[in-house]
């Protein structure tokens, strides 16, 4: 009878989406008891799925103003005729002051000149309108609500307008161990040289400005999780190497507001393809003490042809920094990737598809199970796997709404056709599957938060994480840290920032075609 009153309810719920009314839904959440009384924190509860859309982003983006390999407008036009509507340029150790007169570092630009081969070999920025490649005309505006590119047809018709994500850095440029961190919407960091290992400038900087946004990327190139081979190697906190790395992240995400979460889903997924699994640890080590970790997916394109591969779905009413901004801080969207690197990952759901009846699912799990399977000879031949790449029109799955009931103890996804699969993840394991979850049903498998991944042909979606309270939740622990960030620093940033004071390496650069 309560799974009947649960279903009842739940569809009560869908139709109200679309207006319509359920007499009656009151009475039977109130007749309910489940013995366990879960609050879910949901991070969606301000979004009016009725009215909002869905603006697709990419937080993470490089240009030949660092070690990028194609210009700012080869950029701007890659990401457009993709269908982006919102774009960071996240030059390393560049702020991103707009897109007529790129801004760029000159002492950075040296660098790259003598180590990245040849990258960064021209500036090729934007008019205020102009000819795209595609022969499209296009207009870049700068308006009180952000600034905005925008192509037209032949016959005057405009596409979306793109937006430029305000003074987007990607910091510690020089750092050998690429500890690098994204900032946005608070200038900093412009010209800023070093930075290996050192998290904490950045983050603690922006944090005590006010008004920024930040996110640790790509963690498996610090940690060099992405050099393992095996997923139980990966951030095993026994290793007193992955510990150190943990606590460190652990303890900035605690400590500071701003910094909102990881990038962890980026570009193949090669290098990240193991840090869903250093998300789940640090959601269980930071949300007991009141914080959420955000989960991000970007492209960090150094080439046009990667722009589509992670990206985010901002929920906002309409698409302006302002509302940006909120939607990043709050958690109200969905970060989504081309690519899954992962092999437990795509073994898991190639085994639940495989033993769908559906042809579609069935196809789909056949098609994984040949990839991991072949990932399994990669890997016992010392190497990484190659994992799974979604065709380039094909879009991936997108979730319409989240309908979360605390009287149910039940979170639903109404979600487009095309998702495949579904599983819900909580303490780095997957504990169900379908478009509702019945926390009731996994009291013993349930900590401080669920997930949901949505699978799909044309790639994988990741909710952000519903955090949990109840009696008998998770304890808060201490995340308190010892960064030694200076010792692996000292010598090598201190030789960059010194070389990069000198005007004599500025006309060096010139004299070889910066």
């Amino acid at each position: 009878m309560k799974k009947f009153k649960k279903a009842v309810a739940l569809i009560c719920a869908a139709l109200m989406l679309t207006s319509a009314v359920c007499v009656g839904a009151a009475d039977a959440d109130a007749s309910l008891d489940t013995g366990i009384d879960y609050t879910i924190s949901n991070p969606y509860k301000d979004v009016d799925w009725l009215n909002y859309k869905q603006y697709k982003a990419d937080l993470h983006s490089h240009t030949t103003a660092s070690d990028g390999s194609d210009t700012l407008k080869d950029m701007t036009e890659a990401h457009y005729a993709a269908g982006f509507d919102i774009v960071a340029v996240s030059d390393h150790g560049v702020t991103d002051y707009g897109w007529i007169e790129q801004n760029y570092t000159p002492a950075l630009r040296f660098f790259i000149k003598a180590f990245k081969d040849g990258r960064g070999q021209y500036i090729e920025d934007l008019d205020y309108s102009g000819t795209a490649a595609n022969g499209n005309t296009y207009k870049y505006e700068e308006t009180k609500n952000g600034d905005y590119y925008t192509q037209y047809d032949a016959n005057g018709n405009a596409g979306q307008a793109m937006m430029r994500v305000p003074f987007a850095n990607e910091h510690n440029p020089t750092s050998i161990n690429n500890a690098h961190v994204n900032s946005w919407f608070v200038d900093w960091g412009d010209g800023r040289l070093g930075g290996t290992s050192d998290y904490i400038t950045p983050i603690k900087t922006i944090d005590e400005m006010g008004g920024g946004l930040t996110v640790i990327n790509h963690p498996g190139e610090y940690t060099n999780a992405r050099d393992e081979i095996y997923a139980a190697d990966a951030y095993n906190i026994e290793d007193i190497a992955y510990n150190y790395k943990i606590n460190k992240f652990a303890g900035l995400l605690t400590d500071y507001e701003s910094c909102i979460g990881v990038d962890m889903n980026s570009k193949g997924d090669g290098r990240t393809r193991f840090d869903r699994k250093l998300w789940d640890i640090l959601l269980q080590r930071v949300v007991p003490t009141g914080r959420n970790v955000l989960g991000i997916a970007t492209s960090d394109a150094h080439s046009t042809g990667v722009v589509y591969t992670g990206y985010t779905m901002m929920c906002m009413e309409s698409n302006t920094v302002d509302n940006l901004y909120n939607c990043m801080k709050n958690g109200e969207f969905f970060a989504a990737s081309k690519n899954l690197g992962n092999y437990e990952e795509l073994k898991e759901i190639a085994d639940f598809l495989t033993k769908e009846t559906d042809p579609e699912k069935k196809a789909m799990g056949e098609e994984l199970t040949k990839i991991y399977k072949n990932i399994e000879v990669q890997n016992a031949n010392g190497e990484d796997g190659d994992g799974y790449e979604a065709p380039a029109d094909v879009d991936a799955p997108t979730v319409n709404a989240v309908i979360v009931s605390d009287e149910l103890d039940t979170i639903t996804l109404v979600t487009s056709a095309d998702a495949l699969n579904i599983r819900w993840i909580a303490d780095g394991e997957c504990i169900a599957t379908g478009n509702t979850i019945d926390l009731d049903d996994y009291s013993d498998s349930i900590g401080s938060y669920v997930r949901a991944e949505i699978f799909g042909k044309g790639g994988i979606v990741y909710t952000q994480p519903f955090t949990l309270e109840y009696d008998g939740a998770p304890e808060a622990q201490d995340n308190s840290y010892i960064d030694l960030w200076f010792l692996a620093s000292f010598i090598p940033d201190n030789i960059v920032r010194l070389v990069g004071m000198f005007p004599f390496f500025q006309q060096l650069l010139d004299l070889i075609g910066g």
